[in-house]
């Protein structure tokens, strides 16, 4: 049965709060694990252990069959989408909540684009948030690493000095809630740097159980997403990067295969203040530059070429988000013939 669901009450189930004027019926909100591989172990030790306090002890047999590498996707369906499904990737030490609600409470872009009548993917990578961990050495053969706050405030360019314990300088015309930056850093999550392979197939694997679709992605999920398109241009009809930190080399792909794929890549502000950033920004760039000379469509939205200033890294969490998401949005009509 189909209820009618007011932004309001979706924002109370959800978390979110809602665009003004916005009003739109939801279908269906679940979600489901994809991917992964069937892993067997054997020969490591039983122990016994508690599991709460008072309970006595078991033994635990870490030895038999698991699943390892899946992702977890949540995903809303309105009653009446109007446009192709949008699927939202985050980058490294992220999750899906990225797409979700701000860290500073207001609405994020998974809110935005269902009420710009999109039905929303939005995935937690493997090894990240729902979709779980597993053993190592056993099945990943690196353990996790964890990124500071002090990482995260600099790399991400919210501002150039994070004093631990101590002052944080933010640049002066950040767009980033600064008042929120806590807040952002409960979402930070442990991350593997030896699973490229088994996000990848996760990735793919997605696009063809959900595709044709629009994928937007950010940071390190760039690269996914770059290579997804590849993988299946039929399926992907337009790819968002926003702030890719990486891309394919292209003298090692067919960049005819995507030239019917548009591409939007978009930048925000202080790259010349970051030199980690000024590296990373040049595979994507040198990725969009070569497939527009292949005949791609590849669009370069430079935000502060455009007058638009202080942008962070976390473009969709910054406080003029709904804005860049409307530069999106409005990028997407004018290029993806079935959005028309």
């Amino acid at each position: 049965m189909r209820l009618r669901i007011l932004v309001a009450v979706m924002s109370a189930l959800l978390g979110m709060g809602s665009p003004a004027g916005a009003d739109y019926r939801v279908r269906e909100v679940g979600s489901f694990h994809i991917g992964g591989r069937d892993v067997v172990l054997s020969g490591l030790p039983i122990q016994e252990l508690s599991f709460t306090a008072g309970m006595a002890p078991i033994k635990v047999d870490p030895n038999g069959e698991f699943i390892a590498g899946q992702m977890y996707v949540q995903y809303v369906r309105l009653a009446e989408p109007r446009r192709l499904p949008i699927l939202f990737w985050h980058g490294g030490g992220l999750s899906g909540v990225t797409w979700e609600t701000k860290p500073d409470g207001k609405p994020g872009w998974q809110q935005f684009f269902l009420a710009a009548g999109y039905d929303t993917y939005v995935s937690d990578a493997v090894e990240r948030g729902r979709a779980s961990w597993a053993r190592y050495p056993e099945i990943y053969p690196s353990a996790p690493f964890f990124r500071p706050k002090k990482e995260a405030w600099e790399l991400f360019r919210i501002g150039p000095t994070y004093e631990v314990g101590g002052r944080r300088e933010a640049f002066s015309d950040t767009q980033f809630p600064i008042e929120a930056f806590d807040q952002f850093a409960r979402q930070q999550v442990p991350r593997w740097a030896s699973n490229d392979a088994a996000t990848q197939a996760a990735y793919d694997a997605l696009i063809q159980k959900v595709c044709p679709c629009i994928v937007i992605v950010h940071s390190q999920g760039g690269n996914f997403g770059f290579r997804a398109a590849l993988n299946a241009p039929d399926k992907v009809r337009a790819l968002v990067a926003i702030e890719p930190s990486g891309a394919p080399d292209p003298a090692t792909v067919d960049l005819a295969r995507i030239r019917g794929v548009p591409h939007l890549v978009v930048f925000g502000d202080h790259l010349e203040d970051s030199p980690p950033w000024q590296t990373f920004v040049r595979a994507p760039r040198r990725y969009a530059t070569a497939l527009a000379a292949a005949g791609g469509a590849a669009t370069w939205l430079d935000l502060p070429a455009e007058g638009i200033r202080g942008n962070s890294h976390m473009v969709m969490m910054d406080r003029n988000s709904d804005a860049i998401a409307q530069r999106v949005q409005d990028w997407l009509i004018r290029t993806v013939p079935d959005l028309r």
